[in-house]
Parts: structure tokens; C-alpha cells; sequence
């Protein structure tokens, strides 16, 4: 057996375009990600900020004007609803530290335009920033958070942006966790909006603080721009989840500089990627084939799936060809078949790729909005240069119920609602093998062989609904022993985002280690393998005999 030096986080090796590695499902000794308890953004936030479009150059009569053209373009009823006024709005403090808007772009100031935009049942953002200025220079909120929070609520705002100009000297954590609290104490819900470019790794510290902090740079109307954003977003899937987004920065649809089928990539990348979708156009004089993308709520529906989960690639050509997977709430799989080359290509997805049980799927294209058929194994379509293929695909059969009471089942018998795998696929019932399916052979643990179970490699993560009935989960857990002595790796069970159980590092050496988790009350069950801190040579793991008990 040859040692395996793979990042990939399913089937082959994923060499993205701008040659970074892949993540693991989880950082290593990172805490579970926690939403805010306050029931906003609940979905990725939707709605419109000028920024891409307009920059500085903002005013009430702009911010009007376009929340009645979110109303009658129909973007509201679409799912746009945060009107987002970014930097350059604000001037100056009065005598006692009041920070007003300018008087000439906002005569009245911004509650007059809260009312405005609430009337159209939308709903108004606004912007500020963490350090002493702005990034265009103006009045920061640093020393004044409680005082400019009380102001956002009294003048009946519903979104703060908040940015990380001028910040020289600030620890970003404390920073931001201070406008949680003084947001908090507001007593009015506001969506909170950590936006220091990923420089922090907010990722690991943001859930909990914000609802959606960005993890990026800012985004250009390029292609180069897009496709690098998307890799670096794609880091940290394992983090996002209701009320906790990882956010990519704001579209470019509708702005020069991409042609449609880019832009449309765009947009249903962001998408699957549970990606706050904030407009950045001039929606008051759009084009057809922007609203086309814009509206189109069978892609929009993905982003806004109430499971949450980030979908991320499954396969990779090794060239330029992908396949990312997102499962959604009802058990179905959104699929986009993903060209970043430059020639048109044909892209192949398996259901054995998205976690579907053998057998016919339904195939919805959703640009094309239409059913392709039931379809036996799999599914390919030729993709354009820049271009995305987006499905909705679901098994023709009936799925197993949730487990009934009384039942002990193991998990090689259920679908998955997500299976990523450090090299080749996951195997049920024997161990990870090689690079094929099927190249398994017996799982077996110190010299103990078992009939049922899960053969992995790490790093590895797979997603169950456990269904809410069952009080158990239980497993025993190790090395394979086609691995010899090598390898590390460590077990993690989680339960609705919370670690119930973590081996720490097993070697190739260690005793076959039982593992007994209570899951009562739990719904996605996760079981994740990390590298122990050696590498990924060799980590051939086992979950052997996994199953859930339901008493």
C-alpha cells in the first residue's frame, strides 16, 4: 500500500485554480460554532447595498428610489429585503457625541429613510466601522459603540454593517464582541455584520459574534476575482449554519466587467455556498438578463435552504472541472457542474458522488427550469467556459423513515445528507481501501474484523439525519490494520453543531477505542475525522459497527 499525500476533501485530488489546499471539515481544537441566540438571519441575508455600484456617491433620494425598485422588480417578494446604505452617509458628532448624517445627501437624516423603506416592507441597513475612521475617512465608531448602537435602534435600523479601516492597534475579537453587546443591549434585533476581510480568521471566532463575517478581500467584476473568492470561501464550510454565514463579499451582477454566463456562475456559486446574497447593481435599470439571475428563485431557494449547510466541491477533474454538492433540508441534493476553464467541457456527477443511495434520481436543471428526467446512476451535461450546470436532485425512491422506536441501524444502511472523504470515497461496510469505489476490503481493528460500519480517510465528515427519536450512538473506533502501525487521526461526534465526543490523536498503535454518545433530541448527526498531526499518510480510519439506538 503506497502512503497517500491528499488534501482533497472527496473522491480525487481538488487542485483549485489558484492552487491552495482544500480544508478539512473542522479546525483542529477550534470550539463548536455557535449562532447568536436572537433568531436573525436564521437563511443567508439577502437585500442591496450601492457600494459596487455607487461607492461614495449615495443619498436619501438613491436609497428611496431603489427600495421601490426592489418592490417593483420584484426582489422584495423574491427575498431582498435589507436595504444596506454603506460608507459616506455620516459627517460629524454633535456636542455630545451624537454622530448625524449629512445634511445634504440625508436632509432629515436616516430615520425619515427608515420609515420610508419599512413602509415597502423592506427593511434598512447602515454602516459604520470598528476603528477611529472609516475606510473613506470618516467618523468611526471606536470609543462611541454603545452610543452609535442606541442611535442605529432609535432610528429604527435593522442591519449594521460594521468595518475594519483604521483599526491599527484593535483586537478584532473584543472589538466586534463589544458591538454584539451593545447592540444587545439596544433591545432591538439588528443582523451584525463583521466585515474585516477574513485578515483575523473571523471564522473562528466570528460564530457567536456576528452573524456573518466576511472572509475575504473585496470582490471586483473579474472572473480572477470571483474564482478566488470562491476558493478561499470554501475553506471554512464547516462553520457556517443558521444564524452564522460565512460571507464572500456582495454580488457583482448587473456591473460591468463579466459576461452573463460569469455572472449567472456567480451567482449560483454563491448560492451553494450559503453566501449572503446582497445586490450590488443599480436595480433601478436592470437588464433582462440581470434580473434573469437576480430572480431566479428555484437557485435562490438554494441559498436560502433552511438546513443551512455551506456545499462545497465533492470532484475535481485535477484540471479546471468541478462538482459541488449542497444537501438541502427535504433530503434532496443541489448539484452545480462547475467549468473554470476556458473551453466548454462535460462534467459527470454520481450519485454515489452526492451520498444517494443506487438507483433513479430526479434531475431538475434550475437555469433551465426544467425536469430532466429519472435518471439511473448519474447525470452529465456539456458546461460552458466560466459556466455552471445547477441541479436539484433527489432519489426516485422513497428515503428509509427515521429510525422507528425500539430500532438499533447502522449508518452504512442510511442516506447521507453529506459525505466527504480525504481519498476516494467513503466506503460502507468495509474499509477506505484505495482510490476506487469498492476497492475496500474488511473492516478490522486490531486484528477484530467487522461486517458493517464506515471506512474513511481523513480528513472525513459525514452528515446523517438522525431524525430527532434516537438516545444513542455508538461505535467502535480506530486505525484500519491495512494501515500497519502508521497513521494518526482523531474521532469527533457531533450533534445539531455541538462536539459530543473527541477521541484526541489514535496511531496505527493505539487499542480499538469504544465510542457511546447520547444524540437524544439530536438531528444531524456529523462524524468527522481529522489528521492526528502527522500528515495524511495512511490514515485509513474506521467507524466500525456505527449505529444509532432509538429506545
Amino acid at each position: 500500500m503506497r502512503a497517500h499525500h491528499v488534501r482533497s476533501l472527496v473522491v480525487v485530488l481538488l487542485v483549485v485554480a489558484v492552487g491552495t489546499l482544500a480544508l478539512a471539515p473542522y479546525p483542529r481544537n477550534a470550539p463548536p460554532a455557535s449562532a447568536l441566540d436572537n433568531g436573525l438571519a436564521l437563511t443567508p441575508p439577502m437585500g442591496w447595498n450601492p457600494w459596487n455600484r455607487f461607492g461614495c456617491s449615495i443619498n436619501a433620494q438613491l436609497i428611496r428610489e431603489t427600495a421601490d425598485a426592489l418592490v417593483a422588480s420584484g426582489m422584495r417578494d423574491a427575498g431582498y429585503q435589507y436595504v444596506v446604505i454603506d460608507d459616506c452617509w455620516q459627517v460629524a458628532r454633535d456636542g455630545n457625541g451624537n454622530l448625524y448624517a449629512d445634511p445634504e445627501r440625508f436632509p432629515g437624516g436616516i430615520q425619515p429613510l427608515a420609515a420610508y423603506v419599512h413602509e415597502r416592507g423592506l427593511k434598512l441597513g447602515i454602516y459604520t466601522d470598528a476603528g477611529r475612521l472609516t475606510c473613506e475617512r470618516r467618523l468611526g465608531s471606536l470609543g462611541y459603540e454603545q452610543q452609535d448602537a442606541a442611535a442605529f435602534a432609535a432610528w429604527g435600523v435593522d442591519y449594521v454593517k460594521v468595518d475594519w479601516c483604521h483599526s491599527q492597534g484593535l483586537d478584532a475579537p473584543r472589538q466586534y464582541a463589544i458591538w454584539r453587546d451593545a447592540i444587545a443591549r439596544t433591545g432591538r434585533p439588528m443582523v451584525l455584520s463583521v466585515c474585516e476581510w477574513g485578515v483575523t480568521a473571523p471564522w473562528e471566532w466570528a460564530p457567536g459574534v456576528g452573524h456573518l463575517w466576511r472572509t475575504t478581500g473585496d470582490i471586483q467584476p473579474r472572473w480572477s476575482s470571483v474564482t478566488r473568492i470562491i476558493d478561499r470561501n470554501a475553506r471554512h464550510a464547516a462553520v457556517a449554519g443558521p444564524g452564522r454565514w460565512n460571507d464572500p463579499d456582495m454580488l457583482q451582477v448587473g456591473n460591468a466587467g463579466m459576461t452573463y454566463e460569469e455572472q449567472r456562475t456567480h451567482f449560483s456559486l454563491w448560492a451553494m455556498m450559503a453566501a449572503p446574497l446582497i445586490a450590488g447593481n443599480d436595480v433601478r435599470a436592470m437588464s433582462p438578463e440581470t434580473m434573469s439571475i437576480l430572480l431566479n428563485t428555484e437557485v435562490i431557494a438554494v441559498d436560502q435552504d433552511p438546513l443551512g449547510i455551506q456545499g462545497t466541491p465533492v470532484w475535481d477533474s485535477g484540471s479546471r472541472q468541478q462538482v459541488w454538492l449542497k444537501p438541502l433540508a427535504d433530503g434532496s441534493r443541489a448539484v452545480a457542474l462547475f467549468n473554470r476553464g476556458s473551453e466548454s467541457a462535460e462534467i459527470r456527477v454520481t450519485w454515489e458522488m452526492i451520498g444517494l443511495l443506487p438507483g433513479a434520481a430526479v434531475v431538475r436543471d434550475l437555469w433551465a427550469h426544467a425536469d430532466a428526467g429519472v435518471i439511473e446512476g448519474g447525470y452529465a451535461a456539456t458546461v460552458p467556459a466560466h459556466g455552471v450546470v445547477m441541479l436539484r436532485i433527489r432519489s426516485a425512491a422513497h428515503p428509509p423513515p427515521p429510525p422507528a422506536s425500539g430500532a438499533v441501524v447502522f449508518l452504512s444502511d442510511l442516506p447521507w445528507l453529506m459525505a466527504d472523504n480525504g481519498f476516494g470515497p467513503i466506503e460502507r461496510d468495509t474499509s477506505n481501501g484505495e482510490a476506487q469505489a469498492g476497492d475496500g476490503r474488511q473492516i478490522t481493528l486490531n486484528g477484530t474484523g467487522y461486517g458493517k460500519g464506515l471506512g474513511v480517510h481523513a480528513p472525513s465528515e459525514v452528515r446523517l439525519d438522525a431524525g430527532g427519536a434516537c438516545s444513542m450512538f455508538a461505535a467502535d473506533v480506530g486505525i484500519d490494520d491495512e494501515a500497519g502501525t502508521y497513521g494518526a487521526v482523531s474521532f469527533e461526534v457531533w450533534g445539531d453543531g455541538v462536539l459530543l465526543f473527541d477521541s484526541g490523536p489514535l496511531t496505527g498503535d493505539s487499542p480499538t477505542l469504544p465510542v457511546v454518545v447520547g444524540i437524544a433530541g439530536v438531528r444531524e448527526l456529523r462524524l468527522v475525522v481529522t489528521d492526528g498531526g502527522d500528515w495524511t499518510d495512511y490514515d485509513h480510519a474506521d467507524w466500525a459497527d456505527a449505529r444509532v439506538m432509538c429506545p
